[in-house]
């Protein structure tokens, strides 16, 4: 492993609460053998446990890149990912079991110990370069987020981006960083060819309910400024109001699609909060310290939306519940998308434009 500076624990422990970070607790994943639950013997000086946790890197040697989704209530066929784990550490996201399959904690691993994929912009050259390989737009993101900080030094995303851009190969991308800005050099015109489109989802305005939930992601007014640097620069935008998460920020949905449609956005989505596997647990731990008064309700509501269940993986409902709660969190969406215009369809990628570049093993130069 490379660590990025600093200070080791250990996978199943208990940590105090970690500046910074959004799980509490690393719970031991579902795969392995053994449990872990940790006990106050009174011997452990709670002042000489490290109250901050640093990032650790680990390379990721997969062999291909492009994921197929076969998940009938997805809206695209192929996804890219260039990290495995999210340092934004958001407490709700739904990518969180996917760390037990590496050995990893859902819970505070998945914020700290990332795997990244420096290879992935060869992978994605050579799969275009297949000479049977024909165009299908491709997804950036869409598990764990690909402008989170560790894009700052790793610049895996913009190196994929340079390859889409040289094939003129069609790629959207889902962020909740404005670390997105960064990349207009390539993304305007690659947009001015209906090559690109992006998804910016915003949770709350509340600048200090996302500190807590989303303790390393972009602040709610710089998300709006990354909407509408994208839009004035040509780039379909379409805004997520991901998660809406009930008697948090199920109360903020019109002010937020306002918010964002008068930034620039064409579009939006909504999820309602998903909590699958070790994700019900996190989750609940995360309310009763952070939001313990309104933690009883929160889980109540969700009940609700998920027939009884704190979670329900139905194909069709999963992303949007269930009973009364959720249909009116449906009816809410649709008229106010339909009132301020946020109803258009985002524009269709182009396919056509797709080429190899001259020179490249399977295209011959002119000379």
């Amino acid at each position: 492993m490379e660590d990025a500076g600093g200070t080791a624990f250990f996978t199943g422990t208990s940590q105090p609460l970690i500046r910074g970070r959004g799980a509490r607790s690393n719970v031991t994943g579902r795969y392995e053998k053994f449990a872990y639950e940790p006990f106050d013997d009174g011997w452990t000086d709670d002042d000489a446990v490290p109250r901050q946790l640093r990032t650790v890197t680990i390379k990721d040697t997969s062999r291909t890149i492009v994921n197929r989704n076969d998940s009938p209530d997805i809206s695209f066929d192929w996804s890219i990912n260039p990290y495995r784990g999210c340092e934004h550490g958001c407490i709700y996201c739904y990518a969180r079991p996917s760390h037990a399959y590496w050995g990893y904690s859902p819970g505070l691993d998945f914020e700290s110990v990332l795997f990244v994929k420096p290879d992935a912009p060869k992978l994605l050259e050579e799969r275009f370069l297949h000479p049977k390989y024909r165009p299908e737009p491709i997804v950036i993101g869409a598990n764990t987020d690909c402008y989170q900080p560790i894009e700052r030094e790793q610049q895996i995303t913009r190196e994929l981006l340079k390859v889409f851009s040289r094939f003129n190969h069609p790629v959207s991308l889902i962020t909740k960083s404005a670390l997105i800005l960064r990349d207009l050099d390539i993304l305007a015109p690659m947009a001015a060819k209906g090559l690109v489109r992006a998804a910016i989802s915003v949770t709350t305005l509340d600048r200090r309910l996302a500190r807590d939930m989303e303790p390393r992601a972009a602040t709610p007014s710089k998300r709006l400024d990354a909407i509408r640097g994208l839009s004035a620069a040509g780039i379909p935008v379409t805004v997520m109001a991901a998660p809406v998460i009930p008697a948090l920020t199920d109360r903020e949905l019109e002010k937020i699609l306002e918010a964002a449609a008068e930034a620039g956005a064409r579009s939006a989505g909504y999820v309602l909060l998903r909590l699958p596997q070790e994700i019900k647990d996190l989750f609940k731990e995360w309310l009763a310290t952070a939001r313990p008064d309104s933690a009883s309700h929160v889980m109540s509501l969700i009940r609700q939306t998920r027939g009884g269940k704190e979670y329900d993986s139905t194909w069709g409902k999963r992303q949007r519940g269930d009973g009364p709660y959720a249909q009116i969190i449906a009816r809410r969406f649709r008229a106010t998308v339909e009132r301020i215009g946020l109803n258009r369809p985002a524009p269709g990628l182009r396919v056509d434009l797709f080429q190899r570049p001259l020179g490249s093993k399977n295209q011959a130069a002119l000379f």
